[in-house]
């Protein structure tokens, strides 16, 4: 049975940082599998934020380059998603969800790089956590 298993959401004031983390067990192949992270603001479509591919690579929306960083810890399977600089606006459900790894891969001719596919793309969920952040 595959869970995902997030934690660390929480309330916090413009500006200030979070971090959230997302246990993963029971994937067939863990290790084939790219994780990622996304988030459901309300009345709003659920968004990708970033994906961590097996090898190591990851992607990230434009709009939180800079201040999220994404990181995977292998010998537990986990998640890892540090938020810096958060804005109002960025209050949601964060999600985590795994998928094949060719999911997050893109290619044009020889050229392939990670990416953020549609949210549908991914085949498991964790149940999510709440991130409020206040002005």
């Amino acid at each position: 049975q595959v869970q995902l298993v997030e934690s660390g959401g929480g309330s916090v004031r413009a500006g200030g940082s979070l971090s959230l983390s997302c246990a993963a067990s029971g994937l067939p192949y863990s290790s084939l599998h790219c994780m990622g992270w996304l988030r459901q603001a309300p009345r709003k479509e659920r968004e990708g934020v970033a994906t961590f591919r097996s090898d190591g690579s990851t992607r990230s929306a434009d709009s939180v380059k800079g201040r999220f960083t994404i990181s995977k810890y292998n010998p537990k399977n986990t998640l890892y998603r540090q938020m810096n600089s958060l804005k109002p606006e960025e209050s949601a459900t964060y999600s985590c969800a795994a998928a094949p790894d060719h999911v997050c891969v893109r290619c044009d001719g020889r050229y392939c790089y990670t990416f953020l596919p549609s949210t549908t793309a991914f085949g498991y969920w964790g149940q999510g956590t709440q991130v409020t952040v206040s002005s």
